[in-house]
This record gives structure tokens, C-alpha cells and sequence, in this order.
């Protein structure tokens, strides 16, 4: 069958068990779509928000790669493993004498900007080769702390040896190290026992749709769940343009636009209101194009 010409961003439920790319050749195989990617990949363990990205879509991915997410983890205490999630073998155990009060007050300790190592299994890429796949080999490779941020970490549950964490970071944090930070803080070890994403950006689970219900759509209405392309870049200015310079920016020329911040990121629009791409404030203080939307548009854009 020919694949079709399909723009949109589909807000996927990714069930537990499955892995990103599994969710995402089986959403591509359903709207019979040309092109196909996801904006940040989930573990198999974890589940919850899933930006998939179709067509012209998949030129803004990173936007969202790049984007605040929100979580909802849960952290048991006592137990570590070799990959700081389920998943994992079991390292150590170790008895957990924690209460509640204990949790909250080492909270503010990971909250607001500090350094955080990578973990070894991470896809974080050192010549060329991702980490797992040196930790799979048994081969530790040295890793630099990097700047993240934790906007919000707040204790929703409390049940001894296990409790629930809402996460709200910036880009690059990993949860699975976080609790494990968390378990050696509190003196006993821990690992992430289950984790769901509930927000990338501005986009919310509560809009997204499970694997099961699309497959049972019907064509038309599994259409009807797609977002416009512009969902993945509704954090940035919008900017309006004239026939002129709209076609010019369409063709891949900089147009000049007065009072602009070099550095600065932009969706631009045509006359029709139509959006034309990303645009970003060049050195001269032009408006350059970075991501254009191809000129035929497709379906669902």
C-alpha cells in the first residue's frame, strides 16, 4: 500500500512494557504515514505522554526534545539495581528505617538548578555508540556532570519503603538517577520503580489517546486526534507575514524585521494563517529561516 501524506502530532498514551519505537511503527502503520518520529524517547517500564510526529511535524521534534516535562515517579527505598529502575538486577538491599518527614526534608536538597552524572544506561551517546550499550559489555566509561533543573518536586505519597514523586525538570534530567540520588540521601539505596510522563511541554497527557482506542477508530476520526504541526511550537512568538515577505521567507530568504533579539526563535505565518516554519533572528538582525514546512501541504497539517 502507498503511503499517504499525513502532518500532525499525535498525543500517544505509551502503555508499560512496550518500547518508543514500537509505539511509534505501530501508530506509523495505522495512519499508513510516509514519515514518522517522537519527540524524546520512554523506557519500556514507563508510560504516559508520547508526542508522535507525522510528516512535516517531524521537522520540529526537538522543540520538544528540548521542552520542560512533568512526571509522576514512584521511588522504592532499599533496594538498587544495576540500571536504577526495575528493569534491572539487584545490586543491594538494605533495610529502610525512613519516614515521611525524612523524604520531605530532602527534597529542597534536589530542587533548583545543581550537576547530575549521567547514568550508564542512558542513550547519551560517547563516540558515536550510545551508553548502554558499553554498560551492557561491562564497561564503565568515565561521564561529567551535567546542569539540569527540578522546577518542582513535591512528595504525593507516602507508604514506608515506597513513595510518589510530581516531577517538573528542565531538559536532560533523568528520573532514574534522580531516586537514586534521592535513595543514597536517605541511607539506604533506592531505584525508580515506575514512572509516567504527564506533560512535555505544553502538551498534557490528559489530551492524549492509548493504542488500543486508535487502532479501534476508523480512519477519519483517528485523523480528527491529530494536532496542527504548530502544536509542537505554541511556546514560541508567532509572528504574522505579507504576501511578500512570506514568499520570500518560503523560498529560503532572511527578511529584515526591525526591534528583533538576536538569538530568538519564532513560528512564522502566512497571510492565510498558515504556519510557514521556524525562523530565527540571525546575527545581522534578519529574520533566517531554520525549519520551513514543504510548500505542497498535506493532509492533517
Amino acid at each position: 500500500m502507498t503511503k499517504r501524506r499525513v502532518d500532525g502530532v499525535l498525543l500517544l498514551d505509551k502503555p508499560v512494557g512496550m518500547t518508543s519505537n514500537t509505539a511509534l511503527q505501530k501508530t506509523r502503520r495505522l495512519y499508513n504515514a510516509a514519515k514518522a518520529g517522537h519527540t524524546g524517547t520512554l523506557d519500556p517500564f514507563a508510560s504516559g505522554l508520547l508526542p508522535i510526529c507525522l510528516g512535516e511535524a517531524t521537522k520540529f521534534s526537538q522543540s520538544m526534545l528540548n521542552a520542560d516535562k512533568a512526571y509522576r515517579a514512584t521511588v522504592r527505598l532499599g533496594v538498587r539495581t544495576a540500571t536504577g529502575d526495575p528493569e534491572g538486577t539487584v545490586l543491594e538491599t538494605r533495610p529502610v528505617r525512613v519516614r515521611e518527614a525524612d523524604v520531605r526534608g530532602i527534597l529542597p536538597r534536589f530542587t533548583g538548578d545543581f550537576l547530575q552524572t549521567p547514568p550508564m544506561h542512558s542513550a547519551l551517546k560517547v563516540a558515536g555508540r550510545p551508553l548502554y550499550d558499553y554498560a551492557r559489555k561491562g564497561v564503565e566509561i568515565e561521564r561529567r556532570p551535567r546542569p539540569v533543573v527540578v522546577r518542582r518536586l513535591e512528595l504525593v505519597d507516602f507508604q514506608g519503603d515506597v513513595f510518589t514523586l510530581l516531577v517538573e525538570s528542565g531538559k536532560g534530567l533523568y528520573v532514574r538517577t534522580l531516586a537514586e540520588d534521592l535513595g543514597e540521601a536517605l541511607g539506604c539505596g533506592a531505584h525508580l520503580q515506575a514512572l509516567v510522563r504527564l506533560a512535555v511541554g505544553p502538551l498534557r497527557l490528559e489530551q492524549a489517546i492509548g493504542l488500543e482506542a486508535l487502532e479501534a477508530m476508523d480512519p477519519q476520526a483517528r485523523d480528527g486526534r491529530l494536532l496542527p504541526v504548530d502544536a509542537l511550537l505554541v511556546g514560541l512568538p508567532r509572528l504574522d507575514l505579507d504576501p511578500e515577505s512570506a514568499w520570500q521567507l518560503g523560498h529560503g530568504q532572511a527578511i529584515w524585521r526591525a526591534g528583533l533579539q538576536v538569538g530568538a526563535r519564532l513560528r512564522a505565518y502566512g497571510p492565510d494563517g498558515r504556519l510557514l516554519g521556524l525562523v530565527e533572528v540571525d546575527g545581522e538582525g534578519r529574520l533566517a529561516p531554520r525549519r520551513l514546512i514543504a510548500l505542497d501541504r498535506g493532509a492533517g497539517a
